[in-house]
Formats: C-alpha cells, sequence, structure tokens
C-alpha cells in the first residue's frame, strides 16, 4: 500500500520497517526505513507530539 508523504512522494508503506522520530538542528524530522537503509524523510516539526500525530495520520492513509 502506497502513502502519500508530500506533493511529491509516495511511500511503499509494505516496505518499511522501522519509523524513527528524530531530532535534528532545527527541529524534529520523522526517518523511514527499509531494513539498515532510510528510505525517506519527513519535513520539520516543532515537537515529538506533533511529528507522531503527523505519523498516525500518514500511515493509516486508506
Amino acid at each position: 500500500m502506497f502513502v502519500k508523504l508530500n506533493d511529491r512522494v509516495y511511500l511503499n508503506a509494505d516496505r518499511i520497517t522501522r519509523i524513527k522520530i528524530d531530532e535534528v538542528q532545527d527541529g524534529i524530522r520523522v526517518r523511514f526505513y527499509e531494513g539498515q537503509n532510510q528510505v525517506a524523510k519527513s519535513h520539520k516539526f516543532e515537537n515529538v507530539e506533533k511529528a507522531s500525530a503527523w505519523v498516525e495520520k500518514t500511515m493509516n492513509q486508506k
């Protein structure tokens, strides 16, 4: 199943093995992995709660 991450990126959710919410220098990013390889990352968020809510909303798309 493909989910839309943004205007240009669709992610094959069936192949994602790990999702990590990571703090970077100027905000929070969500990173998507297939095994050991990072395959996509999100835009920046202000806090972990907003990032977590975005992951829930995005990964539950039909």
